[in-house]
């Protein structure tokens, strides 16, 4: 299977893109689009979050569920969305903690496009969605995918600043090395729980500790 990806990350994940869940998730996807359903993101975003962040600079995850399902907002990087689109309330949520933490002003964009430039792999579960059905291929196969890059990241690297977010995130921690890695846990930062433990996480200012300790430039989080 060939997959457009960028060259570190391609050679790490080449044997799964041949693995019956890899082309089970093409074929439901080509049989989607021939069905005319419409598909989030557009198809030549859906490893964007790989192809902004290459393997060899890789120095956090910031793993999430699902894109968003509306029109325009999702470009293949969890929790971000496009220059001039509103940023949804997840995301006002994270950039209050990130005033809170580090005194960064409020952004106008929601683009964090500058941070996967920076070695931060904006990573969802899964990878795509149907227009207006949230979670709709959440059991496509997509999920072992995306596990298996979580288990190649933790076996090819060292380091690696983890932030997992919410319950879902949470069950990913059995898939990290932590005798080699480090998990930084929190609520989500949906309206829903944000106040149960995602506000006052401090992860922004604790993941830049944590880079500074091993001799690796911290992230510039200002937008």
């Amino acid at each position: 299977m060939n997959v457009s990806m960028e060259k570190g990350w391609k050679d790490i994940l080449a044997k799964e893109f041949e693995k019956p869940f890899f082309l089970q998730v093409v074929a439901h996807l080509r049989t989607e689009k021939a069905t005319k359903e419409t598909i989030y993101p557009p198809g030549p975003l859906i490893f964007n979050a790989f192809n902004s962040t290459p393997f060899s600079e890789l120095k956090v995850v910031i793993l999430g569920q699902d894109p968003y399902h509306g029109p325009g907002q999702a470009h293949g990087l969890s929790f971000s969305v496009p220059d001039g689109v509103k940023p949804p309330p997840s995301l006002v949520n994270i950039y209050k903690e990130l005033h809170k933490d580090i005194g960064m002003p409020i952004p106008i964009t929601g683009n964090l496009l500058p941070w996967a430039k920076q070695g931060v792999l904006l990573l969802n579960a899964v990878l795509t969605v149907r227009a207006n059905e949230p979670a709709s291929h959440a059991k496509i196969g997509w999920m072992d995918f995306t596990d298996s890059v979580i288990r190649k990241i933790s076996q090819e690297k060292t380091g690696i600043v983890f932030l997992l977010w919410g319950k879902f995130a949470h069950e990913k921690q059995a898939l990290i090395d932590e005798t080699k890695h480090y998990v930084l846990k929190a609520a989500h930062p949906s309206p829903f729980s944000a106040d149960k433990g995602f506000f006052g996480c401090k992860h922004f200012s604790k993941t830049n500790e944590l880079l500074v300790q091993q001799g690796i430039d911290p992230i510039n989080w200002h937008l």
